[in-house]
């Protein structure tokens, strides 16, 4: 798959897929930011990237970030929209910290990482009644008997 991809600062690399089984690729950020105890900052991610037809484009934490850094998404993950991929649309990386000191990315630092993810768009069939059967609302499944073969 070809995806159209513009870097602001072409001095960073393009991301690439460090093993032949990654999925993702890294985000670097393209500033120096340092990011205060219990705040929520956005790190540029250096890249304008114009996601394929019937793709979204995932942000994502790396998995040692939190651990390393004390930095995690604060909405879980990001969706990049096919339609966000204008001049002034960089990936900004959201983050976090959720530390009691600064936490301080270098320019060029991996930050997240991106996977594209096929999508649906879904066609609604308004009914008047839902299955009989119910889970039993949020958390149902912890409250029901466990089969076990």
């Amino acid at each position: 798959m070809q995806v159209k991809i513009k870097r602001i600062d072409k001095n960073l690399p393009l991301p690439i897929y460090e093993t032949n089984g990654s999925v993702g690729f890294d985000f670097l950020a393209r500033e120096d930011t340092v990011i205060k105890p219990k705040e929520i900052k956005l790190i540029p991610g250096n890249l304008i990237i114009e996601t394929p037809e019937g793709y979204m484009l995932m942000v994502a934490s790396r998995s040692s970030t939190p651990r390393k850094k004390g930095l995690s998404l604060p909405h879980g993950v990001g969706i990049i929209d096919i339609d966000y991929c204008g001049e002034e649309d960089e990936v900004l990386i959201q983050v976090f910290n959720f530390t009691d000191e600064e936490v301080k990315i270098s320019r060029g630092e991996k930050i997240a990482q991106g996977v594209f993810v096929r999508v649906d768009k879904a066609q609604w069939l308004e009914v008047d009644k839902m299955k009989d059967e119910s889970r039993g609302g949020f958390g149902g499944t912890d409250k029901k008997e466990v089969f076990h073969a």
